[in-house]
């Protein structure tokens, strides 16, 4: 079909279009045929009027790129001038603090339309904006000598399964072992003296099979292993000792387990690890590049240089970065779905693995460590992913140390270096392409079909080992692990890899950039911003949580007004103790509607946890929004309680006693979430908190004055009284009510009816009590959130090596 046919404009040799079929047909004999004079001038009009609107725009744009380059460096560093998606209009200076969603979406779709090919080019189009200037980018280099790691188990007689009686001398073993004695634990070795080296734009594949100390290598080599194991050996970045620096904020962990909050979505997640990662030394590259680009007078490429500075920014609450992970990493199809867990609905398992991946590499760090990151991906994801690392590598000069379970042969091509562990050793580490040939010249050979990362971890199994031995005219016997490091040390690769660690680290290969020095990448007030803002937005995400307990309290305070309808209560000493009671009962429900709060607390520690070891911000920050939000919380439920309740009850009928009432019944609702916040710190799980809860509960309410009344409790335990926050709660509510003038002009034996219902109970305290009574309430908030937020410094995230049992 020709073009005519398609409905399109032909052209001639000249650009012209071509209509006629006698030109048409010139045309494609080959014979030029010029056009009438009239349609020539107008022709050449045209060329020439679209000529000057090309020049003038490129005219405009060198202009306004030449104001750029007469602002100040700080605000040349955020100031570019895109191309819009066609090219055509002229370029409009932005600024790139700025920028909006459908901005950044549309910039990253133009640097990124294919993700195989395109994600290439825009990182060698970084680099070779750098190195156009002679910029270099910080690189780390991480070496370990003789790294040994060793924890102490407990040893368990017999059968290890758990029954009655195991439980019950496990548990006064324990006992006995926290006293000193009775310490029947053996060491095991986790690592067993491991040497090996990470280089620089060098993607490094860790394999071996599940239990040989690949995930203790990569948190040893991260920085994160446990206090409690017994580390011996050296590890070094850049030639610098991991107590010399900040290993955490420097390389980046990623785990096999996905923690992440199940109320923000996944644009929301990555925004929030790239605010807290901050942008390293991207900030400072970019202020050296401009200048050097200043003095040369180079114009760089318009998308590349706001690609560049938007992701040089610190502190931004939407991240130019979000928008290249969840490309790169296929999550922009689900970037507003929320993550969801097994009660909410959220994206796919598959999804949440490439989210964990993603949190850590928004940010800044040099060096990546990953545990598993394969685990529900299918191979093709896999490959995809682990080619953007390759190039992530090769072009920005990263240090990569992936482990994979079973990967792909086409995945496993993608890697430069092999890690192969077994029993806590490193069998082989070195270049990919001499793997096979050190195993060839140990007797054993991979079949054609065989996938090389299949063989590696099988031909280290006792039971697949001999289908691979190739020398059947000498005899198969069983090669230790043990036989495999003595023959690797003495092979070439093993010999070249002991004469690279003997050399030291070439300090002019470093970056004074390389390595971070500061626990945190924001300021304390700038993270205390951050903090309060995910908290506001999980406030809001909960919204139907807190509606739904108002909703639950107003109701209930118009069942407890028509039980306790002030119709049927008078001002006496019988009708007294309703008050009272009703009284306490507010305080009870109040306390009551505070338990939520402990399950709530709980479900977020595992995140916390995960988030505070990679130092995204310290406990504090995340406990003072925490108690500061549910402020309102309580306002709004104490207002709901009390405005329904207090004139259907018939308390005493002015107004600064019904404020008063607010007040006690405000703070002690404070108390209540600030106290079960504090029990979740240090519970950390589900059965432990309701326990410990509860017993809280119990204790506050028994010591509360009302079910046993002060005057009634012995002298040992009155002690008691004053330590429970629900006491405070009843001086300040019966003292508002019944030092009310309508039940002091009621005598009985010359004592105020008032009075002589507050002695009967142990409450008989003056009026300034009231004042006391919410000193001691402001206080024991006070108290618990500060015990929060040390309880969420303390305590360790996650089950110590201790805990594990060995058989013998």
């Amino acid at each position: 079909m020709s073009k005519v046919e398609m409905g399109e404009e032909e052209q001639g040799q000249d650009g012209i279009a071509v209509d006629d079929p006698e030109k048409k047909a010139s045309a494609a004999s080959g014979r030029l045929q010029l056009p009438s004079s009239s349609s020539l001038r107008e022709a050449l009009a045209s060329t020439s009027s679209l000529s000057l609107r090309e020049q003038h725009h490129d005219e405009e744009a060198e202009l306004k790129w030449a104001a750029i380059e007469r602002l100040p460096t700080w605000d040349r560093l955020h100031t570019s001038l895109p191309l819009n998606a066609d090219g055509a209009r002229p370029p409009e200076p932005v600024d790139v603090r700025r920028l909006g969603a459908a901005d950044r979406r549309e910039l990253v779709h133009t640097l990124i339309a294919d993700i195989h090919k395109d994600n290439l080019r825009l990182l060698r189009h970084q680099r070779r904006r750098m190195d156009r200037v002679g910029v270099r980018q910080p690189t780390v280099e991480v070496r370990w000598r003789n790294l040994r790691v060793q924890a102490e188990c407990q040893v368990v007689d017999g059968k290890p399964l758990p029954t009655l009686l195991n439980s019950a001398v496990s548990t006064f073993s324990l006992l006995t072992t926290m006293l000193g004695f009775n310490r029947n634990q053996e060491r095991i070795h986790i690592l067993k003296d491991v040497t090996g080296i990470l280089k620089p734009s060098r993607m490094t594949l860790l394999l071996g099979p599940p239990g040989c100390g690949k995930t203790t290598l990569l948190l040893a080599l991260a920085g994160k292993l446990k206090k409690n194991l017994k580390v011996t050996g050296e590890i070094d970045y850049n030639g610098v000792k991991l107590q010399d620096f900040v290993p955490e904020k420097t390389a980046a962990y990623i785990g096999q387990y996905d923690l992440h909050v199940p109320e923000m979505t996944v644009r929301e997640t990555l925004d929030f690890s790239a605010r807290f990662q901050g942008v390293g030394s991207r900030a400072e590259i970019m202020k050296e590049v401009i200048r050097r680009e200043k003095e040369a007078g180079i114009t760089p490429d318009p998308n590349i240089d706001t690609y560049m500075k938007a992701i040089s920014v610190e502190g931004l609450e939407r991240s130019m970065q979000t928008d290249y992970i969840m490309k790169i990493m296929g999550l922009d199809i689900c970037a507003d779905v929320l993550v969801g867990d097994a009660m909410r609905r959220g994206i796919s398992g598959g999804e949440k693995k490439r989210l964990t991946t993603g949190e850590m590499i928004v940010g800044p760090s040099k060096a990546l460590f990953m545990d598993e990151i394969s685990t529900g991906l299918d191979s093709s994801t896999t490959f995809q992913i682990v080619s953007c690392l390759q190039q992530l590598a090769h072009i920005s000069e990263s240090t990569i140390l992936v482990s994979l379970l079973q990967p792909a042969p086409e995945t496993y091509e993608l890697f430069d270096d092999i890690i192969l562990m077994a029993e806590g050793q490193i069998v082989y580490h070195g270049h990919k392409g001499y793997i096979m040939s050190f195993f060839e010249s140990c007797g054993f050979e991979c079949p054609e079909r065989k996938g090389s990362a299949d063989f590696l971890q099988e031909v280290l199994s006792k039971k697949d080992q001999k289908q691979y031995w190739s020398r059947n005219e000498e005899g198969y016997n069983f090669v230790t692990v043990d036989q495999f490091c003595d023959k690797f040390k003495a092979s070439q690769s093993g010999q070249n890899l002991a004469e690279e660690l003997s050399k030291p680290y070439e300090e002019s290969k470093g970056h004074k950039n390389a390595l971070s020095f500061s626990i945190y990448s924001l300021s304390k007030w700038d993270l205390l911003k951050a903090c309060f803002a995910r908290e506001l937005l999980l406030m809001k995400r909960n919204a139907f949580i807190y509606i739904s307990k108002s909703i639950q309290l107003g109701l209930l305070a118009v069942i407890t007004g028509t039980v306790f309808l002030r119709t049927r209560m008078g001002v006496d000493r019988i009708h007294a103790n309703y008050y009272m009671g009703s009284l306490f009962y507010a305080l009870l429900l109040l306390m009551v509607n505070g338990f939520p709060e402990l399950a709530m607390a709980i479900n977020r520690l595992p995140i916390f946890y995960k988030q505070r070891d990679d130092y995204f911000y310290p406990a504090w920050a995340y406990a003072i929004p925490s108690f500061i939000l549910k402020i309102p919380v309580s306002l709004v439920e104490s207002i709901a309680w009390t405005t329904i309740s207090y004139y259907l009850i018939g308390y005493t009928p002015e107004a600064s006693r019904f404020f008063c009432q607010l007040l006690v019944l405000f703070l002690i609702h404070t108390v209540t979430l600030s106290m079960f916040r504090c029990v979740a710190s240090y519970c950390q799980t589900m059965v432990a908190g309701s326990v410990g809860g509860t017993m809280a509960f119990l204790a506050t309410l028994l010591f509360g004055g009302f079910i046993i009344p002060r005057s009634f409790m012995p002298n040992w335990l009155k002690w008691g009284f004053w330590l429970s926050p629900l006491s405070y709660g009843e001086i300040g509510l019966t003292g508002n009510e019944f030092l009310a003038q309508r039940w002091l002009e009621i005598k009985i034996s010359g004592v105020a009816l008032g009075r002589r219902i507050l002695m009967d109970q142990g409450l008989d305290f003056s009026s300034y009590f009231y004042w006391i009574s919410i000193g001691a309430l402001l206080g024991f908030t006070l108290l618990f959130n500060v015990g929060f937020a040390i309880g969420l410094t303390i305590k360790k995230g996650s089950r110590n090596f201790s805990s594990h049992y060995l058989s013998q």
